[in-house]
């Protein structure tokens, strides 16, 4: 059997604050293998991010704490890692598309060094990154990953490339530094990408372009893809699963066709109904009443049991487990085999 890309096991984080502990991630399964795009989603402060950057090892210790679980990386706990030894891996086999392109750019540096750099650390572990032979100079190296760095930005839409290389990031737009960014972590060829947000800076059409480049990639160098975001559309048209996170738990997950087609979890219901259709009438959009609990003391429990519809006393009892609903298709909640009936009425 095929060992997976991703498995993320019984993940727990705490964060600790002046206010307290905040157990911010709760026992988080996922598994990702090659040729997939994961979607997650979620309102803001339910842990998607924190998910993406415990997975590149990016989140600091303190003030995070890794109570349980394993993160392995076809096999690897990353979490046993030294950082040292999680340096060699960034780039490399894991890619990360960070959320703003203004603090991850190093505005001492130009563009194309800094895409440069990324090339050449890839093309230790692979040399076919820059289609040079291993035992190739430096200088030839270097002019190597110089032109893949002009063909990258080419291909995230980035006019002029050649000669933008020598920019400096305060020289472009924020859409034109997040479209170097994820220049910057395909440009690798990672096993693994995380994007978090990749196209909230930009308009529908250079995002359509990106979402395009970043399922080409998949389909050419055997990627799996973790696409962290809060447009549902998005998730549609790209992923071909999807994860829903809410309060640090994952509470539905599936094949995308299934999630969103057949949504079975309140809060999945909740987010669909949201989301407006040309049938929707003016005054008629639904929205989810309250917000994201705070961590620090969190309900007993399902976490989303103040805000849902269908609660009742059992829901606070324990926190329910993932139960299939069908292929692949899994949802967190003790009320799930009966919730068409209770949408029916």
């Amino acid at each position: 059997m095929t060992q997976p890309l991703l498995s993320i096991r019984d993940l727990h984080l705490r964060m600790s604050s002046f206010d307290g502990r905040a157990h911010v991630l709760n026992g988080i399964n996922l598994t990702v293998n090659r040729g997939e795009i994961w979607g997650l989603v979620g309102e803001s402060g339910c842990g998607k991010s924190l998910t993406g950057l415990s997975v590149s090892r990016l989140q600091p210790t303190p003030p995070a704490h890794y109570t349980a679980g394993e993160i392995l990386l076809e096999g690897k706990d990353l979490l046993k890692l030294s950082q040292t030894e999680m340096q060699r891996l960034r780039g490399k086999r894991i890619g990360m598309i960070f959320q703003d392109p203004t603090t991850n750019l190093n505005p001492a540096f130009r563009i194309g060094e800094q895409l440069v750099d990324v090339a050449l650390a890839a093309a230790d572990r692979d040399p076919d990154v820059i289609g040079c032979s291993p035992d190739a100079g430096q200088r030839e190296r270097r002019q190597a990953a110089r032109k893949l760095a002009g063909e990258m930005l080419t291909r995230v839409g980035i006019p002029n490339a050649l000669a933008r290389l020598d920019d400096y990031p305060h020289q472009f737009s924020g859409g034109m530094r997040q479209r170097v960014l994820i220049a910057m972590a395909l440009i690798g060829r990672p096993d693994l990408l995380i994007a978090d947000e990749p196209t909230t800076a930009l308009d529908v059409s250079v995002q359509a372009q990106i979402l395009k480049l970043i399922k080409n990639s998949v389909n050419d160098f055997d990627m799996g893809v973790v696409l962290i975001t809060h447009n549902l559309g998005v998730v549609a048209q790209t992923c071909s699963h999807v994860a829903v996170m809410y309060a640090g738990n994952i509470v539905e997950s599936g094949p995308v066709g299934a999630v969103i087609g057949n949504p079975v979890h309140p809060y999945t219901r909740a987010l669909m109904s949201a989301i407006p259709t040309r049938e929707t009438k003016r005054g008629e959009l639904r929205g989810l009443a309250g917000s994201v609990p705070n961590l620090i003391t969190p309900p007993p429990g399902c976490r989303f049991a103040p805000r849902c519809q269908f609660a009742q006393p059992a829901c606070t009892a324990a926190m329910p487990p993932l139960v299939s609903v069908g292929d692949s298709h899994a949802a967190a909640c003790i009320r799930v085999n009966e919730m068409e009936a209770l949408v029916d009425d």
